[in-house]
């Protein structure tokens, strides 16, 4: 589970961070118990809603049920974020 507030502090997190390993290593470090992954906004499916959405990158939840990782929007299930970022073009 992520609660909001959560949320919304990895998202200025990541605001200030590079989107890159460096970056999601400090973002790992602060809340070592959520999983952090990063793509292209591109590669996200359409039908899924962003979690948040900021200038640089989209934030997308992941849940872990039945050993498989999924993307949800429901923050309750969810163990982690996908920073999806979003082409400047």
């Amino acid at each position: 589970m992520i609660v909001p507030e959560t949320l919304e502090q990895i998202a200025n997190a990541a605001m200030q961070a590079t989107l890159d390993e460096p970056g999601l290593a400090a973002l790992r470090q602060r809340w070592p118990d959520l999983r952090f992954t990063l793509c292209n906004d591109d590669d996200m499916p359409a039908r899924m809603p962003a979690a948040i959405r900021r200038e640089k990158f989209n934030l997308y939840l992941v849940a872990g049920g039945d050993h498989c990782l999924s993307l949800t929007d429901d923050p309750l299930q969810a163990i982690g974020v996908v920073l999806a970022e979003v082409d400047s073009d």
